[in-house]
């Protein structure tokens, strides 16, 4: 897909808030960190529109990103981050929650897991969620570049393995810093609009 205009459209606590019309949405959900704004980043080749860090959790309101004036990208919070109060992790997982549950225009969440070490229980309690609410999922695998191609698929299979993941839901090997990946994602992605 060919990024003419992206632009941060709106940042959200609760659906009140979300942008209006019936555009069609992709989450980006996964654990602190992962790489969820580099991710965004990368696919619409930009450097610092979604704001990436090296401290976990700066994420902290749903993020919704205008792509060509067709469709959101929508950067949730990222689970699994410790330095927050309990109270704080609550909210974040019900604002998450609601939206996951109630936005009828969701068309897909992209979930980002770590190529490099096994889904969290995290990220395997996320995957549960998804589907238990039949969600469409694409899973990416990120973080490719800082792993030895030959090792790919063993690491792939580990991913696909934990999270058992369903014959439905595509799982895309990628990398923010090489672009590898990247047209996967967009096909992926495509099917959903």
């Amino acid at each position: 897909m060919n990024v003419t205009k992206a632009e941060i459209a709106v940042s959200a606590v609760k659906p009140e808030q979300y942008p209006d019309g019936a555009l069609p949405e992709f989450a980006l959900a996964g654990r602190s960190n992962v790489g969820k704004s580099s991710f965004i980043n990368k696919m619409i080749n930009r450097k610092n529109l979604a704001r990436t860090s090296s401290k976990p959790g700066k994420t902290q309101t749903l993020n919704f990103y205008l792509i060509n004036e067709s469709f959101y990208f929508v950067d949730v919070p990222g689970y699994g981050f410790a330095r927050v109060s309990k109270k704080e992790r609550e909210a974040w997982g019900k604002m998450m929650e609601t939206y996951f549950t109630t936005r009828e225009q969701l068309r897909a969440v992209v979930l980002i897991v770590d190529l490099r070490h096994p889904p969290t229980k995290d990220d395997v309690m996320m995957y549960e969620f998804l589907k238990h609410y039949q969600i469409p999922t694409i899973i990416i695998a990120t973080k490719a570049d800082k792993v030895p191609k030959g090792k790919w698929q063993k690491h792939l299979k580990v991913v696909r393995e934990t999270l058992n993941i369903i014959e439905d839901d595509k799982l895309i090997l990628f990398s923010a810093e090489t672009g590898q990946g990247k047209e996967e994602a967009w096909a992926a992605l495509e099917r959903f609009l």
